[in-house]
């Protein structure tokens, strides 16, 4: 059974405090990726409901590696925006440590689902439409698909970081301009 893999990026959609605390979104709905997939609202009903039924838990894994759990996610749960997670780097083990310190010198910066399509369709440009999912794990990534989910630096506001992100794009382009 394959699972695919949705990636998000870390910024204003997710934050970590206190170095391990990690929380926001992980999917957004009506967001097209860079695989041309959109997850659509309600996607995950079905699957949070089984699991909170069977007692089980979304896992947080290190690079969808499932020999690798780094932390727990406390609550999981779908609204009218998207996936959102809250959960905790778990320090007690080495690869939360180095997970935390990555998140924090800004190495690693994006969040990833993992998961098998139930229903999906096709929209009239061909994009996936992705209406029903089995969600399995949000594993912390270093290569996002989506660009909108990403966490922001450690003690970075959700302005700071747009504001950053703004600096970087325009001085991109500003080189591309220069070396043309």
């Amino acid at each position: 059974m394959d699972l695919e893999h949705k990636f998000c990026r870390f910024d204003a959609e997710v934050t970590v405090t206190e170095g391990t605390r990690i929380e926001g979104y992980a999917s957004l709905f009506g967001a097209c990726d860079q695989g041309g997939d959109i997850v659509t609202t309600g996607a995950y009903d079905a699957s949070l409901q089984r699991l909170a039924a069977e007692g089980r838990a979304v896992k947080m894994l290190w690079q969808h590696d499932p020999a690798q759990p780094i932390g727990v996610w406390d609550e999981v749960r779908a609204d009218g925006r998207g996936l959102w997670v809250r959960g905790r780097l778990l320090e007690t083990i080495e690869k939360g440590r180095e997970a935390a310190a990555l998140i924090a010198a800004g190495a690693i910066d994006g969040l990833s689902i993992g998961y098998r399509t139930l229903k999906a369709a096709k929209d009239e440009k061909g994009r996936r439409l992705l209406k029903e999912l089995e969600l399995w794990e949000v594993s912390l990534v270093t290569f996002p698909m989506l660009p909108s989910a990403r966490v922001a630096a450690k003690g970075e506001t959700p302005e700071e970081a747009i504001m950053r992100e703004l600096a970087q794009a325009l001085e991109g382009a500003r080189l591309d301009l220069a070396g043309g």
